[in-house]
């Protein structure tokens, strides 16, 4: 449910590392359940300077508006523009179309402080 290849984040988003160029950034599955079916996707524009902790996006669902935070300082360097026209991707697939954002990080250091899937995944259990 969780993949291994994958960094985490207390906040349940996910962070793809390949190499040392930009990672791709989503929801995990436990927050895209929690969240319902997603019916808006808002996401900042490519350019824009990030920081680790701030708001950067809302994801509406028919429950509820949730913030997105930024899991690292960096620049994004794409949007899936894709959940413009389908944001229910988040909800099928959050691992692979239902990306967010890329993001170019100001220190990719930071990248080894983020939690394994083991460890987020024990983080959910009761």
């Amino acid at each position: 449910m969780y993949p291994e290849d994958l960094k985490y984040t207390g906040e349940h988003e996910w962070v793809r590392v390949d190499g040392d160029g930009p990672v791709r950034i989503g929801i995990t599955a436990y927050a895209q359940e929690a969240l319902g079916d997603i019916v808006f996707v808002s996401l900042p524009e490519v350019g824009e300077r990030i920081e680790a902790g701030s708001t950067v996006g809302e994801l509406e669902s028919t429950k509820s508006v949730s913030d997105l935070y930024a899991p690292i300082t960096g620049e994004v360097v794409a949007r899936n523009e894709s959940l413009d026209a389908t944001p229910e991707l988040v909800n099928s697939d959050p691992y692979g179309e239902g990306w967010l954002i890329e993001v170019a990080p100001a220190d990719p250091s930071v990248l080894d402080g983020l939690l394994d899937a083991a460890t987020y995944q024990a983080g959910l259990e009761p």
